[in-house]
């Protein structure tokens, strides 16, 4: 196996994890030389936080400064449809912490984790040049050119709802911790929460209101005995 088999895989079957396994068994022929611009599994560069997933990507397409990945870092992800409450944890923490921070590109606190973040990686769900949200746009261009997007998905690849909880793996095991800032009980942010967990990555939560149905994921991971984010980490 070498790594333009595995680009030209993943690019023939658009990222699709299970094909392009088939196709390395198989041992399909290749007959094109690629030259996108990623790593691959075979990679000197290639991220070793990633290898303790039990899938982990075989190609990462990126855009912007993939030097970004050596970098200590820490996850802030939360709800699509904030409350102004944890819009301003989010600002709060991300502009007082030192580390990079990962996120999904995504809107809500995703974004807003990205556009205060000084050094940010956002994981896109879709292809590496197909901007999703839309109204993200702006804000991907921006990062392709100041801080680093990545994908497993190349080109043009369409965001298929099955791609966005996959993706939070990537979200989950490149960072050391992984900071909650909102999340109803079951949400995608649920999931990036179960492969931190399984990665025995630290998980921090932000309180909420009892009566708020927005956050009554976090306090069911508080419950379950989730540490609380620290004040000190809010307001530096």
């Amino acid at each position: 196996m070498n790594r333009n088999n595995l680009i030209y895989y993943a690019k023939k079957y658009e990222g699709d994890y299970n094909r392009i396994t088939v196709a390395i068994r198989n041992e399909e022929e290749v007959n094109e030389e690629c030259k996108d611009r990623c790593i691959t599994i075979l990679d000197d560069e290639y991220p070793k936080s990633l290898l303790d997933l039990n899938y982990p990507p075989f190609v990462l397409f990126y855009e912007g400064d993939i030097s970004l990945l050596k970098s200590e870092s820490i996850a802030v992800v939360g709800s699509r449809n904030p409350t102004e409450y944890s819009k301003q944890a989010t600002k709060d923490l991300v502009q007082n912490t030192g580390k990079t921070v990962v996120s999904g590109l995504a809107k809500g606190i995703d974004a807003i984790a990205h556009e205060n973040a000084s050094r940010s990686i956002g994981v896109l769900g879709s292809g590496i040049n197909y901007a999703y949200p839309y109204e993200n746009k702006d804000l991907i261009d921006r990062m392709k050119k100041e801080q680093l997007v990545i994908s497993e998905y190349p080109d043009r690849v369409k965001p298929y709802a099955y791609h966005f909880p996959f993706r939070n793996r990537i979200i989950a095991a490149l960072s050391n911790t992984v900071y909650i800032m909102e999340t109803k009980e079951f949400s995608g942010t649920m999931t990036t929460v179960n492969e931190a967990l399984e990665l025995g990555k630290e998980v921090k939560v932000l309180p909420f209101d009892i009566y708020s149905s927005g956050g009554k994921g976090n306090l069911k991971l508080i419950h379950e005995g989730a540490d609380i984010i620290d004040t000190k980490e809010i307001f530096g």
